[in-house]
């Protein structure tokens, strides 16, 4: 049996792997000095978006409300 690269559920893991690397960029960003504040608002603005995306996608593989 072959597995889906294209499933919900692996999408939601590179997800998750994409925002515990943008985690690692900024902690690591942040013990910078001089460190670059819109560098890290966008990296922060991208943690957020990925976040948001993988919350959506729990949503749609396992919603609260019966159908």
């Amino acid at each position: 049996m072959e597995p889906n690269l294209h499933s919900p559920q692996r999408h939601l893991i590179e997800l998750g792997m994409a925002h515990a690397d943008l985690d690692a960029l900024i902690d690591h960003a942040a013990d910078a000095s001089p460190m670059d504040e819109l560098m890290m608002r966008r990296l922060k603005k991208r943690r957020l978006a990925l976040k948001d995306a993988m919350a959506r996608l729990r949503e749609q593989l396992a919603p609260d409300e019966p159908a």
